[in-house]
């Protein structure tokens, strides 16, 4: 929970605001037969922001509005394992938004869909925008977490598998080996053991004590989450005692695995719960914003959304980080409501899925117009030098190497080297010296280029 927040108005205490409303006669018909739905206008309003809206007709207060809704959402609300250090349980409910996100994410995230194929993009370019998704999720994360790489150098570091500098850039490069590690943990349960060995990757190198890695913490190892991340502001959550931290993470683990289900939770329910669950125990001394959206996504696609592995859903937080930080205050001052995080999170998956069909019509896009250049030409262009001339077109001073290629196409030295030399001779890349090896880039005027190449073969 890093991005900056404030902390949201608290919203009336239930049993005290129902005594003094039921005190009076009119007041208890009203909130009780009222028949309102959980939701106002189609959003899951906290009192935050509802203390400013008018009331319906037929309340005559801001309070008695505000109980006729909550009485309709505890109506719906289910409890889960999960419980604050009061040993008051959280619950969610899930009203029509949340029916209608999950609706959408079935459709377009799980069972066999193949959308890269339905998008009419060669299949042999999946990796590629694999590894675009990994290094995307990989890079905003970090920046989540206070990572000052650039996207540019991030991309660079990480293409050519170079040693990070700094502790940015080892955080970046720490987030991009997880999310390939959890392709490969899918297959067994959620254990503590799992969670230290990804907690362990994520922090690797960037801890003060490089013993904190992969253990909980200690009882004097205080932390907290302040008011605007400064230690100064306003203590915004007080994670639960050390001493608690191990039984916590197993009735986690058991949830994961669906060993506490009672009623049926949606699969992705149960992965958004899980990544505030971790992030709210807070069991580490640093890295549990991150370790805790590792572990969503190790959940989603353990259950079958395997396009969760070509989605960003750090990118999109990015762009609205108070918000993330506000649906988790939202839970935690509502009686520990959780619908508030699921539905943000929700909202999240949906833009991550929409931008990822944006991206590969850009991709599928760029591809053409390259192979629209180039279908006059004798020149045989694999599906790999074509990707990469599409790239230099939108970026002229674009810098190509051997191992960066290997990387990209998860193809050996010999192949990658042999793409490159063959784009050399085609006259559309150049080859300069730089240290000990050589680099490639785009030549000047590229896009003249291939329509003079084109044309000399037409």
């Amino acid at each position: 929970m890093t991005p900056t927040r404030q902390k949201p108005d608290l919203p009336p205490n239930f049993k005290e605001l129902f005594q003094e409303v039921v005190a009076s006669h009119q007041g208890a018909r009203r909130v009780l037969g009222a028949r309102l739905a959980p939701i106002v206008d189609g959003r899951y309003i906290h009192w935050h922001k509802l203390q400013y809206l008018k009331p319906p007709k037929g309340f005559s207060s801001h309070k008695e509005w505000w109980l006729a809704i909550k009485h309709a959402r505890f109506g719906q609300f289910r409890m889960v394992p999960l419980e604050d250090s009061g040993k008051r349980s959280f619950g969610f409910t899930m009203p029509d938004p949340a029916l209608e996100y999950l609706h959408h994410v079935d459709q377009n995230a799980g069972g066999r869909i193949e959308i890269l194929d339905r998008e009419a993009v060669d299949p042999k370019t999946q990796e590629r925008f694999l590894i675009h998704s990994l290094t995307e999720e990989a890079i905003t994360s970090s920046q989540l977490e206070g990572s000052t790489t650039t996207r540019k150098v991030a991309k660079e570091m990480i293409r050519n598998d170079r040693k990070p500098r700094d502790k940015s850039e080892q955080m970046i490069m720490n987030n991009y080996h997880t999310m390939r590690l959890i392709r490969d943990r899918i297959s067994q349960p959620l254990t503590k053991e799992l969670i230290f060995e990804l907690h362990r990757m994520l922090v690797d190198k960037t801890l003060d004590d490089p013993s904190a890695a992969g253990r909980f913490r200690n009882a004097d190892e205080d932390v907290r989450v302040y008011e605007n991340d400064t230690d100064g502001g306003a203590i915004l959550h007080t994670p639960p005692s050390a001493g608690e931290l191990e039984a916590r993470i197993q009735k986690m683990c058991d949830f994961a695995n669906g060993k506490t289900q009672e009623f049926f939770i949606h699969p992705v329910v149960r992965s958004i719960i899980l990544h505030f669950w971790l992030a709210f125990v807070h069991p580490f001394v640093d890295g549990n914003g991150r370790c805790a959206r590792a572990l969503f996504y190790w959940s989603m696609m353990k259950q079958g959304y395997w396009l969760c592995e070509y989605l960003s859903i750090s990118q999109i937080i990015r762009k609205g980080p108070s918000k993330y930080g506000r649906a988790y205050l939202y839970t935690e001052n509502d009686d520990n409501d959780l619908t508030y995080f699921i539905l943000y999170h929700l909202s999240i998956l949906e833009r991550a899925i929409k931008e990822l069909h944006q991206y590969i019509e850009e991709q599928r896009q760029s591809v053409q117009q390259t192979e629209a250049a180039l279908k006059e030409s004798s020149h045989e262009i694999n599906h790999r030098q074509m990707a990469l001339l599409s790239h230099a077109l939108r970026h002229p001073e674009a810098e190509y190497t051997i191992k960066a290629h290997m990387n990209t196409n998860q193809i050996v030295y010999e192949t990658a080297r042999t793409d490159l030399d063959e784009l050399v001779n085609m006259g559309f890349l150049e080859r300069r010296k730089r240290g000990v090896a050589f680099n490639f880039y785009p030549v000047q005027d590229l896009a003249h280029k291939l329509k003079v190449s084109r044309a000399e073969q037409a």
